[in-house]
């Protein structure tokens, strides 16, 4: 029996719209995967802690408020000083597309803005685990 795929769904900072998170962490357990979803105004450190306590695959972080050139460093900063960096760093939000491409050089996984489908994040988390969990 293949081992499910645990994913954290977190809503760093002080912005509390958290629809579209909510969205993608019900489509990702209709898709079988596990998720905890860990609520509004995360910071990073609390996110990379519930992440350890969960021994999740994936951290999905969903940003609006334009924070992501500071969040998502530290995420992948505080990741690496717990030594758990095999954990699939991803998320979305409005980010524009050369801070996409920034960030995914640094370390983060794919990015997803508003409008796209749920099944394009399921699949890119199927595979992105799969090679992951293949490599290990």
């Amino acid at each position: 029996m293949e081992q499910r795929i645990r994913v954290l769904v977190a809503k760093p900072g002080l912005d509390g719209h958290d629809r579209g998170a909510k969205v993608v962490a019900c489509a990702l357990r209709d898709a079988g995967m596990e998720v905890i979803y860990t609520g509004l105004h995360q910071t990073p450190e609390m996110i990379v802690e519930a992440a350890m306590q969960e021994d999740v695959d994936v951290i999905g972080v969903s940003i609006l408020s334009g924070a992501h050139l500071t969040i998502f460093p530290r995420l992948l900063k505080l990741l690496k000083e717990k030594g758990i960096e095999d954990v699939i760093l991803t998320g979305g939000g409005i980010i524009p597309e050369g801070d996409k491409k920034d960030l995914e050089k640094a370390g983060v996984g794919l990015l997803f803005g508003p409008g796209t489908h749920t099944k394009e994040i399921i699949e890119y988390i199927q595979e992105a685990v799969k090679k992951r969990r293949a490599s290990a």
